[in-house]
């Protein structure tokens, strides 16, 4: 392990990161992630990699790579660093349309059909808003039909800062405009006056685990009736991604549901899934 430095002599003794070093950096986060950093984004990587540096006290890029390459103290090293390059930003609802082909044709149906309870995963879900909002819409549509069937949201992120944080579920009182009039009075609770969170009925009914998208296939998930991946797969390659699907597309029950982020993939089909059409979305459907 490198000599630690004082935060000062650190940010002093660094240098910049060479071609070199940079491709063994993203080597490294594609093969253990799958997360993939193109050229134009060195600066943002440099920058995450640098400030976390600072902290710890590595003054070489070199260092700290081998470091954070050891078992042990440089497994828990990676885990917070992953937390620093990965993108927790997101918001309630934040693909309208996708949620409202969920609640105004596929969950219908679904029911007209004889479908009984549901399991459905957020996967990449951040701070946790888009499991919530699943959340919301499953409840509600389950109650207006009746109540018979009940569901359960497996939220997942790579990131277990952001799991954390999901798990709390604390949001500030100015992101509650986020959430349309139709749940917001339901599902909602204040906590005092600058933060709410949703109801604890919902709230057991959703639960958040730390799961790499590329370990996936050995989580203990199956029989899926519902798949929102959006915002994920553009950390990916062309390659990986369409492997991605292959494995979300193998977890789906008759008539499951796999909702992808429009624009994120292309030319993609798989010969058990059928396009579903619904404006503004890219969405596929188990066939029977």
């Amino acid at each position: 392990m490198a000599t630690a430095l004082t935060p000062d002599a650190a940010t002093l003794a660094l240098a910049g990161m060479d071609d070199a070093v940079f491709a063994s950096w993203v080597d490294l986060l594609e093969a253990r992630t799958g997360v993939v950093v193109a050229p134009q984004r060195k600066p943002f990587l440099v920058s995450a990699v640098r400030a976390r540096m600072r902290e710890v006290g590595y003054a070489s890029f070199e260092q700290y790579f081998q470091h954070i390459r050891a078992p042990g103290a440089g497994a828990v090293e990676w885990a917070t660093l992953v937390d620093r390059l990965t993108v927790h930003e997101t918001r309630f609802f934040r693909h309208q349309a996708s949620f409202d082909l969920i609640a105004r044709r596929w969950l219908p149906e679904h029911l007209a059909a004889g479908g009984g309870n549901l399991h459905a995963w957020s996967v990449g879900c951040a701070s946790g808003e888009e499991a919530w909002s699943l959340a919301m819409v499953l409840h509600h549509g389950l109650a207006q039909a009746g109540g018979k069937a009940h569901f359960g949201v497996t939220a997942s992120d790579v990131s277990a800062a952001a799991v954390a944080a999901a798990r709390t579920a604390v949001y500030r009182s100015e992101r509650i405009e986020e959430i349309p009039p139709l749940y917001r009075g339901t599902y909602v609770e204040m906590r005092g006056e600058n933060a709410f969170s949703p109801v604890t009925g919902l709230r057991k009914r959703v639960a958040f685990a730390r799961v790499n998208l590329l370990e996936a296939a050995a989580a203990p998930l199956q029989r899926l009736n519902l798949v929102f991946c959006q915002n994920v797969l553009i950390y990916f390659s062309r390659e990986r991604r369409r492997e991605l699907l292959d494995g979300l597309a193998g977890l789906l029950e008759p008539d499951g549901l796999l909702l992808i982020g429009p624009g994120e993939v292309t030319a993609w089909n798989h010969p058990a899934l059928a396009r579903v059409a619904w404006q503004g979305t890219l969405a596929y459907q188990r066939r029977r």
